[in-house]
C-alpha cells in the first residue's frame, strides 16, 4: 500500500478504485484515528427512453466517490469527495478526522470484529460487460413499446418504454485489514401504456431486469405483458366494503415482505419503533412459513460475499417454521441491543420466502372468492403499531375465477395480523428484485369500497 500510496502522491492521482481506499485508510491512520474504513465506487451507464415511437432521453452518466469513516476511540467522523486526487482524498480524511472532534461519544462506534470479515470472495457471475450502441438501445426500446400498442386495438397511448445499461466497481477496505472489490452489472428493459374503452383509461407496466444481458426477458415480450395487463384493467369497477380472502400478485407481494424486514431491522428494534419488539423465537407466521437469504446466488440482483462493513454473508433462516429466529442487524444496531451482527450491514440479500405448488390461477381457484391485488397506492404503512392501509387495484374473484378488474379501493389491516393470516405462498417466485416472492394468500381483509 505504501509503495501504491508514493506512487499515486506523484502523480496526484491514484491509479485505481483500490488505491483510492489504501490512500484514504493510511492518511486516517497517519491523522491518528484508532480505526477507520473507507468504500470507493466508480461507474457508468448508458439510458434511453422512447414513447409513441420517438426519442424522448439519451442519457450517458459517469460517476465515481469515495466515503471515508474514521474514529477517534468512540467519536466518529465521515465525509466524501468525487475528486480522486491524492490532495483530495488527504482534505477527505481530514474533515472526517475534525468532524469526530464534534460528535458524541457512543461505545457501539467501530468496525465489525475481524474474525466476522470475509476472507473469500466466490466468483457470483455478477460482471458481464457488453457495449451497447444508443442506436441498439433506441429499437430495443422501440420494439418493446410497439409489441404492447399492438397487443390491442383499445392501447391508444404510451407512457414510454427505457432501456438501460450500468457496470461499475465498488472497493471497500479497513483498518482490521479488510479489502474488497465488487464488480457488477445491470441492465433492464420496461414499458408502461394506457388503454382506453368507454371512457374508462387505465395503465399498467411490465419490466425485466438481469446481471446478464442475456438473461432478460426479450423486449418485445416485456412489451406484450405491458399490453396485456393494461387491457386486463380496462372497464374496471368500484366495489362494496367487504371483509374476503386478498391475494397480492408476487410483484406487491414482496412489499408485505419489505415491511416485515423494516420491522425487524436493528435502527427500527433499538429505536423501539417497531410492532415486531422482543419478538425472537415467536411465532410471526404460519408454520408453513420460511424466510431467508440466498446472498450467494449467482447472477441474482441481491448477490454479495460481504456486507458493506466486510461481514462475510452466507444462507441463513431469519423465520423457520413460521418462528422468527434472527433480527436483522449491522454492528452499530447489533451492539445497541447487545446482540451479534447478522452481515446486514447495508440491508439485505436475496431475500427469500419458500413457495408452494401452487402458481397464481391455482391460487385464485383456492380463493374461490374475493379481490387479486396487481397495484398497491399510497404509503399508508406504519411500523411502530404495524398498522396497514393502502390504495389497490386488482381483480374480483367468484366461483374460483376472474370476473372483472376492480380499481380505487383500500385495504386495511395489521401487519401482525396479516401475516397470521397468510393461507398459502405460490410458486410463481418473482426473482427480478432482492426480494423474492410468489403470490401470497390472505384470510379475510377488509376491503374499503362504495
Amino acid at each position: 500500500m505504501k509503495n501504491n500510496y508514493e506512487l499515486s502522491q506523484k502523480n496526484n492521482e491514484a491509479t485505481s478504485v483500490s488505491d483510492v481506499v489504501g490512500i484514504a485508510l493510511q492518511v486516517a491512520k497517519e491523522s491518528g484515528a484508532s480505526q477507520s474504513e473507507a468504500v470507493a465506487s466508480v461507474s457508468q451507464g448508458s439510458s434511453v427512453a422512447v414513447r409513441k415511437g420517438e426519442i424522448e432521453t439519451v442519457e450517458h452518466t459517469r460517476d465515481r466517490g469515495l466515503a471515508v469513516t474514521v474514529f477517534f476511540g468512540d467519536r466518529i467522523g465521515n465525509a466524501t469527495t468525487s475528486d480522486y486526487s491524492v490532495t483530495s482524498i488527504r482534505q477527505a480524511v481530514k474533515s472526517a478526522c475534525s468532524i469526530a472532534r464534534f460528535t458524541e461519544d457512543d461505545p457501539c462506534h467501530g468496525l465489525a470484529d475481524a474474525d466476522l470479515l470475509a476472507t473469500k470472495f466466490p466468483d457470483l457471475d455478477l460482471y458481464h460487460p457488453i457495449e451497447l450502441s444508443i442506436d441498439e438501445m433506441v429499437n430495443g426500446a422501440q420494439r418493446c413499446e410497439q409489441a404492447a400498442l399492438d397487443y390491442d386495438r383499445r392501447i391508444q397511448n404510451s407512457e414510454g418504454s427505457a432501456i438501460d445499461s450500468q457496470e461499475g466497481t465498488e472497493v471497500y477496505g479497513n483498518s482490521n485489514g479488510f479489502m474488497g472489490e465488487n464488480k457488477k452489472t445491470r441492465y433492464g428493459v420496461s414499458c408502461s401504456v394506457v388503454g382506453e374503452e368507454n371512457g374508462n383509461m387505465q395503465r399498467d407496466y411490465w419490466y425485466s431486469v438481469a446481471r446478464n444481458f442475456g438473461d432478460m426477458q426479450d423486449v418485445s415480450e416485456v412489451g406484450k405483458t405491458a399490453g396485456a395487463r393494461t387491457a386486463r384493467r380496462l372497464n374496471s369497477r368500484k366495489i362494496s366494503t367487504c371483509r374476503v380472502p386478498v391475494l397480492f400478485e408476487a410483484p406487491v407481494a414482496t412489499s408485505l415482505l419489505s415491511h416485515f424486514i423494516g420491522a425487524i431491522s436493528g435502527g427500527s428494534l433499538y429505536r423501539r419503533a417497531s410492532f415486531l419488539l422482543d419478538h425472537l423465537g415467536k411465532q410471526i407466521f404460519p408454520e408453513f412459513v420460511r424466510i431467508y437469504e440466498q446472498p450467494l446466488l449467482p447472477r441474482a440482483i441481491g448477490s454479495r460475499a460481504y456486507d458493506s462493513e466486510g461481514v462475510v454473508t452466507d444462507s441463513s433462516d431469519i423465520v423457520v417454521g413460521g418462528i422468527l429466529e434472527r433480527y436483522v442487524l449491522s454492528s452499530y444496531s447489533a451492539c445497541r441491543l447487545g446482540l451479534k451482527t447478522t452481515g446486514n450491514a447495508g440491508g439485505i440479500h436475496n431475500l427469500t420466502i419458500n413457495g408452494g405448488d401452487r402458481d397464481l390461477n391455482g391460487l385464485i381457484t383456492d380463493m374461490g372468492k374475493g379481490l387479486v391485488v396487481t397495484e398497491l397506492i399510497g404509503f399508508g404503512v406504519n411500523l411502530v403499531t404495524g398498522d396497514y392501509s393502502r390504495g389497490a387495484a386488482g381483480f374480483w374473484v367468484e366461483n374460483g375465477e376472474i370476473q372483472f378488474p376492480v380499481e380505487e379501493v383500500t385495504i386495511a389491516g395489521n401487519l401482525k395480523e396479516m401475516f397470521q393470516s397468510i393461507l398459502a405462498i405460490g410458486s410463481d417466485i418473482d426473482t427480478k428484485q432482492n426480494i423474492r416472492s410468489g403470490s401470497i394468500l390472505m384470510d379475510s381483509l377488509a376491503i374499503a369500497g362504495q
